[in-house]
């Protein structure tokens, strides 16, 4: 069996190294047993370059262990339809020299729904012979039709043929849209597995130490950590409104002036803040309009968990930060009006605060006060790659869909 995996931006990469990882275990075990009764896998990496540059994308392939990808697209940033144009055009090509039998998408970026589309009405044949769609990371929904972000979920998952899903709320979804439960596939957190894996590996990070967080020694002999919280925020909704973007700022300010807030700026982020006229010098830690939002450059992988690790909170518009907190323990604010990972919310590590100055103020609060794990969802246990290579070895030749 040949398959294809798709990635593009940040949040891709840490998806899909798992699967990468499994169908490489999966290959070495058919090899080494006669007993295994499966298809070898030959697996091809294509990067749209939805997100280029070494501090969106290279740096992640390093830290994730990834294979430098088969095809590099290099698509690059654009409209919403310019840039999910381009990537249709060009990977239909791909398709059509590749011939893979699966093509897995991730996520909910412009490249998994442009890549999703494509397969799903490309033809190999006059008897309508393609690979099979499987969507990692189904059934998510935030009921918000104005996130983008929304509508690559939803529309992925109507193409989709294989649906691999994250939390139980996905299957919920899924099922109340119509999609056949036999095409659903309740696995875990690919997302997680990267965490688990890489946990122990990003406590060698040196970030703490640039950023002056770690001090000497704590009474038990080891080093200790200044407490510290750390923010992230890039979705339009939330920096491309002025006016939105002061209020969140102003919602932080009581947090501010507890403890310094790491604010590592991406680059879109950036570009607004510079707009607004918000004082933004990332060439190294600096001080922002807002007192103690320390500004840095965005970071790596392994730099990140590092940070995120250590956190005493994390306020974030990011989906994947609400997962990855969750398994962490690490309280979470989410400066949005709403999540479609209600998962993170139900283990009490999450609050969903709005925009408002008054909600990200008082989930802040209550945050604060809370203390300890609270466990991890059902099958976040570092093994989701796995059950969904063990989907996938279960498909023959027989099994491509006929039109």
């Amino acid at each position: 069996m040949k398959l294809l995996s798709v990635v593009g931006a940040r949040p891709n990469f840490m998806k899909v190294a798992p699967i990468i990882a499994a169908v490489e275990s999966h290959n070495r075990r058919l090899s080494s047993s006669s007993s295994y009764a499966a298809e070898p896998i030959r697996h091809r990496l294509v990067h749209t370059g939805q997100h280029y540059g070494d501090l969106m994308s290279d740096s992640f392939f390093s830290d994730l262990g990834l294979p430098k990808p088969d095809v590099h697209m290099g698509v690059g940033s654009g409209t919403h339809a310019v840039q999910a144009a381009e990537i249709m055009k060009r990977f239909e090509e791909i398709l059509l020299s590749e011939r893979p039998d699966v093509v897995i998408v991730v996520g909910d970026v412009n490249s998994t729904l442009a890549c999703a589309v494509v397969t799903s009405k490309i033809s190999f044949d006059t008897n309508g012979t393609r690979p099979l769609v499987a969507h990692v990371e189904s059934g998510l929904r935030s009921f918000d039709r104005t996130m983008p972000e929304e509508i690559n979920r939803v529309v992925t998952d109507h193409v989709a043929d294989l649906l691999f899903v994250t939390e139980e709320s996905g299957i919920r979804n899924l099922k109340n849209e119509g999609i056949s439960p036999d095409k659903i596939h309740f696995v875990g957190n690919t997302m997680i597995d990267s965490l688990l894996k890489f946990r122990a590996k990003a406590d060698s990070s040196t970030k703490l130490d640039e950023l002056g967080l770690r001090v000497s020694s704590n009474n038990k002999g080891g080093p200790a950590v200044t407490p510290y919280a750390l923010l992230t925020m890039h979705r339009p909704a939330n920096v491309d409104d002025p006016a939105a973007f002061r209020e969140i700022l102003g919602g932080l300010e009581e947090l501010a002036a507890d403890l310094p807030i790491i604010f590592p700026v991406h680059p879109r982020t950036r570009k607004r803040m510079e707009e607004f006229n918000l004082k933004l010098n990332v060439s190294g830690a600096s001080k922002s309009e807002l007192h103690g939002l320390v500004l840095i450059d965005p970071l790596g992988y392994l730099d990140f968990l590092c940070l995120m690790t250590n956190a005493a909170i994390v306020a974030s518009d990011s989906g994947g930060i609400q997962e990855e907190t969750t398994c962490l323990g690490v309280a979470c604010v989410t400066v949005r009006d709403n999540t479609e990972r209600p998962v993170t919310v139900d283990m009490g590590t999450n609050i969903v605060a709005g925009t408002a100055q008054a909600g990200i103020r008082a989930a802040i609060r209550s945050q604060r006060k809370r203390s300890g794990a609270n466990g991890t969802p059902q099958f976040w246990d570092g093994h989701a790659a796995e059950r969904i290579v063990d989907v996938l070895s279960r498909i023959r030749q027989s099994k491509l869909v006929q039109a």
